[in-house]
């Protein structure tokens, strides 16, 4: 008996698991460059534990007991699911470093020009601490990497379902035309081989 090929909604299950367990990976090497803008001094509070106090009962600028390890788990959550969505969207395909720190700092600008200081809990990018910026941009950047890396680590076992004839590895996902700039699809600059 060989091994079973997925399809339909297992591709999906496959690519959402691979994703969110990716997504956990780069969290922590993300977490790493959070906690050295901190102990620099550069970040006054971690944006996670400032989010987690925002949605937890009481004054929402008011420290709370077990913010920061409550802070800590729905950084990592939503990193992973962050990675899930990457997962679906390289549908099991081995993503080049760009297409995963274009995708990381999309996240950073959706979050922190957007629903962040929406909420009242920080301020836009343009108005926050310039240290905190540059940390959290930086994080952002080692997010998308370590999640790309991960995500082509994860997918070692598949077909490369991108290879050209000369055998190397050139389109992406619709999705991540996107964030990468196209494929050989007629695109000009992307003729056809």
């Amino acid at each position: 008996m060989g091994d079973v090929e997925p399809t339909g909604s297992g591709f999906m299950i496959r690519d959402l698991v691979r994703g969110g367990v990716a997504g956990l990976l780069a969290t922590a090497a993300m977490s790493v460059v959070m906690v050295a803008g901190d102990r620099a001094g550069l970040m006054r509070d971690q944006p996670p534990k400032r989010i987690t106090r925002a949605f937890l009962p009481g004054n929402r600028h008011r420290p709370k007991p077990g913010e920061g390890v409550l802070g800590a788990l729905a950084h990592a959550g939503f990193g992973a699911a962050g990675g899930a969505l990457f997962g679906l969207l390289t549908r099991g395909r081995r993503p080049p470093a760009p297409a995963g720190i274009g995708y990381g700092l999309a996240i950073w600008l959706v979050s922190y020009q957007g629903w962040v200081p929406g909420l009242g809990i920080l301020p836009p990018i343009s108005r926050d601490r310039p240290g905190r910026v540059a940390v959290m941009a930086a994080g952002h950047v080692v997010y998308g990497a370590a999640l790309a890396a991960a995500m082509r680590s994860l997918n070692r076992d598949l077909p490369d379902r991108d290879a050209d004839r000369s055998g190397s590895s050139t389109r992406e996902s619709p999705a991540l035309e996107l964030v990468v700039g196209g494929t050989d699809r007629g695109l000009p600059g992307h003729e056809a081989r």
